[in-house]
């Protein structure tokens, strides 16, 4: 027991010993652990500092890279440039050696940017301009100018010449044509002005004239009755119609619609008398133009028929007895028993010379060939009154 007690109190003191250098040693720990967290703390703001220097200069390593690449891909694209700017030159010179004959040396002495640019070439009208310092600009302009011309010229034609000589002689010579027309179509329009106011005059002259025998004839005809022309339109003389106004005596109508068969007649004949008096001809061929007459009105247009034979031969194709009577010959056709028509003639005043009449108007027959009842022996008449020669 008492080395029991001996040994636990060398214990507790070997103990105690042990738990009083577990203290200090306990302290020591702890003061290191604070330098050592100090020191760790130290070293991280250290190392995030090393490291935000380290991120920053990568940074600027990439950025001096591209800058770098960038510069390196400049210059290679001044030396491709260059490259083909020196072979643009070297063309430029051959084409300018083949073409024109002049050196590089040469062109760029006499045509550079040092040297005045002469102006263009002035139009018809201008005044030729001063050379002016070169600007490339306005060169530039001027060059595609100029190209686009060129463009719209085309292909150049080796026979422009010979085909431009061509057209300049066609030209000419429908210049020529079409001068000659015009002076043509100014001579025949003073024609036609010459021809419209003489035949104005003419028209006018033969109307005033036709208008006076009108009115007389148709007086005559028409014992009491009043008859007249007049015009649709007075101021114009050359498109103007012309009326014609016929009033028979105890009628107040002036239209010739409205009045008979015989009247109209007799006032066409009437017209047809006053043109014969107002324009006198040396023969005049009526048709039956008395078919529709009677016996009275017959007898007053063969009176005017007598004053038309002073002057003038009339060959009348009739069926009234009265008109035979004052004719100088007849000319006929009669049909034998036969069946066979001939044709006839028969003198009624001395002096008459049948024969010459017949052969010209074969009286008788109609434009069908039909053959029109008439005197008796005698299907058709002819009348020549007037001298026959």
């Amino acid at each position: 027991a008492a080395e029991r007690r001996e040994r636990a109190r060398r214990d507790g003191a070997v103990a105690t010993a042990v738990a009083a250098g577990a203290r200090q040693l306990l302290g020591r720990l702890e003061l290191s652990l604070g330098r050592a967290e100090a020191e760790r703390t130290a070293a991280e703001r250290a190392r995030a500092e090393r490291e935000s220097e380290l991120r920053s200069g990568r940074e600027t390593g990439r950025e001096l890279k591209a800058e770098l690449d960038r510069l390196v891909d400049a210059g290679h694209r001044d030396e491709v440039l260059r490259a083909e700017k020196r072979l643009r030159i070297e063309q430029l010179e051959a084409r300018a050696l083949e073409e024109f004959g002049i050196e590089g040396a040469e062109l760029l002495a006499s045509y550079g940017p040092a040297t005045p640019v002469p102006p263009s070439v002035p139009q018809e009208g201008e005044e030729p301009g001063e050379p002016v310092p070169y600007v490339r600009a306005e060169q530039e302009k001027r060059l595609r100018a100029a190209e686009r011309a060129y463009q719209q010229l085309g292909k150049v034609n080796p026979l422009a010449l010979e085909e431009f000589a061509a057209l300049e002689e066609r030209h000419q010579f429908l210049g020529e044509q079409l001068d000659d027309l015009r002076r043509s179509r100014r001579d025949l329009m003073d024609i036609v002005r010459d021809v419209d106011v003489r035949v104005e005059q003419l028209f006018t002259a033969a109307y005033h004239d036709t208008a006076a025998q009108f009115e007389g004839v148709f007086s005559r005809l028409f014992p009491g009755g009043e008859g007249r022309l007049v015009l649709t339109d007075p101021e114009s003389m050359l498109t103007t119609g012309v009326e014609v106004e016929a009033r028979p005596p105890g009628k107040k109508v002036k239209r010739l619609s409205l009045l008979s068969g015989g009247e109209r007649s007799l006032t066409a004949v009437a017209l047809l008398v006053a043109i014969f008096k107002a324009r006198p001809s040396p023969f005049y061929v009526m048709d039956e133009v008395e078919a529709a007459l009677d016996e009275t009105n017959l007898r007053r247009l063969v009176s005017i028929m007598e004053e038309l034979r002073e002057s003038s031969q009339l060959i009348v194709i009739t069926h009234q007895k009265l008109t035979m009577e004052s004719a100088d010959a007849l000319y006929g056709v009669t049909m034998k028993g036969d069946g066979i028509s001939q044709v006839i003639s028969q003198r009624l005043r001395e002096g008459a010379k049948p024969g010459r009449a017949a052969e010209e108007a074969p009286a008788g027959r109609e434009g069908d060939g039909r053959v029109r009842p008439g005197l008796p022996r005698q299907q058709e008449s002819a009348a020549a009154v007037g001298p026959t020669d």
